[in-house]
Parts: structure tokens; C-alpha cells; sequence
């Protein structure tokens, strides 16, 4: 049935090695100064990393596609520092355009009538994170095609071939809409479609065109350089969204209850075609203790998707911030992570190829156990590793029945030892 799933909406693409890798993210990183520390940080105690994210705050007054000349006055150079030792920037860029006249991609936008209208027919405004702002209308292609232009290096100033995207927000997000979403009854495609019959493909399409502008960019990039493969992370989707982007369980909290409820949601999404997802390591809001966050690090190193991130009222959470024995600990997390791409990369490519999810139900692997329909503490990553995140306060060891038929022998990865009974 998963294939014939993925047969009807498509496979997951292909991502490209460093966004299979351990991802670090906060809401916000303050200025170049601080990416850079952050960046010497990993450096310094030996943790390795691929991709560096900057939120929000990076933009001038929340204008995406633009920085804080104060903040971020050489953002090019910056990710070309980062490239040169290895790494990837990510930055947020919501589908809300702030009202400004003054802000080029609103007033193209709105001089060429490419946002969403109200029922009345007028330009939609909602309230999100610039304030009052104005919600492009994805459904259409040639607001799509506008989008794509966005991202090209030379209408994205600062921008490099290093850099790459996340569609945060997009359900779509309206603060002081019913729901906290746009309005049923607005209007898509020059007023002939309502909201209400597209809701759930808003963010899809927007994800399908920023992808579409990556590529783009990748095609029409520096004459004999290698065509690279986009990165999107998106926190809205609908079925066929695996073709397009990343997902991620959003804005979850530093508690014990939502590191165990974080392997159910994953594995449900793996079922469901979404197999390159994960729950953000240390939970969005509120402050983990040393254990909740060593244990995270230790569940979220056999996640899809890797990445740690925090709200921006949160304390400082960098590894190393946590002192010994923790910082060891997740060293040695995010480590293993990376002993272990080779096999996950396979995965994923098994994964494009027949549909089925890299984060496995023991059910899927063991469809004769009648015993493994009901788990959803432990999980499967591809057929051959079994994984029981510790998800208790305290826990010094977890049981865990074994599926399979008797006679099957499992080796602890650790040590080699036989385990079971």
C-alpha cells in the first residue's frame, strides 16, 4: 500500500548528504558576531555540524528576502565563511508580506494585484510577525513564478549558493483571523476560488515555488559549477509535499510528555509519505534540564530530520554550554549521527525510490508479530536498527519487547552483545 501511495503522489526527493546531518537553529542567533561564535563553538569542543539557521531577527524589520544592515551587515561573506568550512545557511522566509510601500517585494506584489482578496474583493490584511502584512496567492502560477524571482542571486541581495530556505508559518498563519488562519470565505485565483476549498494546499504551493526558485537558481548558476539539490524545510504540507520539502512537528516544548509523543507523530508521518521529518531537539519553548536535553539529543540523532532550536525567550542552549558529563554525551549524539549516514543516506535513497519511510513501525518490518501493531515508543530506522528513545525523567533503563519470531537474533549496536532474553 506505500508504494501504491507513492506511486499516486510521488517519493520523497532526494536531499542533498548535508541535510541528512545534524542541523543547529535558534530563534535568534543576534548578529554576524554571534553566527560566527556559534560556528567556532562546534570547533572547539569537536561537535560536527552542516547547517546553521537564522530566524526572523536576521531580516530588517521583518521583511523577508532582506537583512539588518546593522546586525548582519555582510551576510555573502558570512555564508561564504560558513561554506568554506563545511557548512549551509538556512533562513526563514514566510509567505506574509508586510505592508510597506517602501518594501520592493510588497509593492511589486500589490502593483501586479498577486495577493490573496478578501470576499469583498480586496487586497486580504492580516496581522503576523511584521504587523499588518498581505498573503501572496500561491494558487495562482504566476505568483509562483514571482516568488521563484525572489530567490534568484540577483534580486536577493546577500544571498549565495550556499544558502537555503525554510517555510515557516504557511497554513497560512493570520494572528488575528478565525483560527489563527485566513478567512474561509478570502479569495484566490482573481476571486474564483475560496480559501476554504484550498486551505490545506496553501502551503504546498508555496513550498513548490520556492523549491521551483532554488532550482532556478541552481540552473542558472556559474557556467561548469555542479547543480545542486534544494533544501526546503516547511511546517504546512499535504499529500505529495515529500516531493517538495522537509517537515518538521513545530513548535513543541521542553517537556518529558513531548519527547515520548515526538516517535508517534514522526512515525505517523512516515506512513503517511512525509518520511523526511523530525521534532526540534530540546523543544521550542521553555528551558529542558541537562537530561531532558542529552536525552533528546540522543533520540533526535536517529530522527530524519536533525535539528535542534529554541524559542527566543529561552536560555542559551549550545552543547557546550551545559558542561560535563552532558556535553559529552551529546557529542557523542550527534557523532553517531554521522557514523551512521552513510546507512541513512541509503535509506533515503530507498526512501525516493519505492516510498517507504527511513522512521518505521516495528509493523512494518514484522506484519506477522501481532505483537508490534501496538508500539509507538520504540521504532525501526530502515530495517536493520531499532531504536527506544528514553523518554523518562530518571530512567537508568527501558524494556522493550523485541518483534520478530523467536529464533531472531538482536545485537546491541554499542557493544555487539546478543540482546533479549
Amino acid at each position: 500500500q506505500l508504494t501504491a501511495y507513492a506511486r499516486l503522489t510521488g517519493t520523497l526527493a532526494m536531499p542533498p548528504l548535508f541535510a541528512t546531518s545534524y542541523h543547529q537553529c535558534r530563534w535568534n542567533y543576534n548578529d554576524e558576531a554571534d553566527v560566527r561564535a556559534v560556528d567556532q563553538g562546534f570547533e572547539d569542543h569537536d561537535i560536527p555540524y552542516d547547517v546553521l539557521w537564522l530566524d526572523i531577527e536576521h531580516t530588517d524589520g521583518k521583511r523577508y528576502f532582506t537583512w539588518d544592515a546593522r546586525k548582519f551587515p555582510a551576510p555573502a561573506p558570512l555564508q561564504e565563511h560558513l561554506a568554506v568550512r563545511g557548512h549551509r545557511t538556512v533562513v526563514i522566509i514566510d509567505p506574509h508580506i508586510k505592508v510597506d510601500d517602501k518594501y520592493p517585494v510588497y509593492a511589486q506584489a500589490k502593483a501586479r494585484d498577486l495577493f490573496v482578496r478578501t470576499h469583498a474583493n480586496a487586497t486580504l490584511e492580516g496581522w503576523c510577525w511584521p504587523g499588518s502584512s498581505s498573503y501572496l496567492d500561491f494558487l495562482r502560477e504566476d505568483v509562483r513564478a514571482f516568488w521563484g524571482d525572489q530567490l534568484q542571486l540577483s534580486a536577493y541581495a546577500g544571498s549565495t549558493r550556499h544558502l537555503f530556505v525554510w517555510n515557516d508559518m504557511n497554513e497560512p498563519s493570520v494572528f488575528n483571523g478565525p483560527e489563527v488562519t485566513m478567512q474561509k470565505d478570502a479569495l484566490h485565483a482573481l476571486g474564483t476560488v475560496e480559501h476554504r476549498d484550498v486551505h490545506n494546499l496553501y502551503g504546498h504551493l508555496q513550498v513548490l515555488a520556492t523549491r521551483d526558485g532554488l532550482l532556478r537558481r541552481e540552473a542558472e548558476g556559474p557556467a561548469g559549477a555542479q547543480r545542486r539539490r534544494p533544501f526546503v524545510l516547511t511546517r504546512s504540507f499535504y499529500a505529495g509535499s515529500q516531493r517538495l520539502a522537509a517537515v518538521w512537528t513545530g513548535d513543541n516544548m521542553a517537556k518529558w510528555e513531548h519527547l515520548a509523543a515526538a516517535t508517534p507523530m514522526l512515525l505517523s508521518l512516515g506512513i503517511g509519505g512525509i518520511s523526511f521529518c523530525g521534532a526540534d531537539v530540546g523543544g521550542f519553548f521553555y528551558n529542558p534540564d541537562p537530561e531532558l536535553l542529552v536525552r533528546w539529543y540522543q533520540a533526535g540523532a536517529f530522527q530524519p530530520f536533525f535539528r535542534a532550536h529554541a524559542h527566543i525567550e529561552t536560555k542559551r542552549r549550545e552543547p557546550w554550554l551545559l558542561g560535563e558529563p552532558h556535553l559529552a554525551h551529546i557529542r557523542e549524539a550527534v557523532r553517531r549521527r554521522y557514523r551512521l549516514l552513510p546507512y541513512v543516506y541509503t535509506l533515503f535513497a530507498s526512501a525516493n525510490a519505492d516510498g517507504v519511510p527511513v522512521m518505521r513501525p516495528f509493523f512494518l518490518e514484522f506484519p506477522d508479530d501481532g505483537g508490534c501493531f501496538a508500539e509507538d515508543a520504540a521504532f525501526l530506522l530502515g530495517p536493520a536498527l531499532l531504536v527506544r528513545p528514553v523518554a523518562e525523567a530518571g530512567a537508568t533503563e527501558a524494556r522493550l519487547r523485541l518483534p520478530g519470531a523467536p529464533q531472531d537474533v538482536w545485537f546491541d549496536s554499542h557493544d555487539g552483545a546478543v540482546a533479549g532474553p
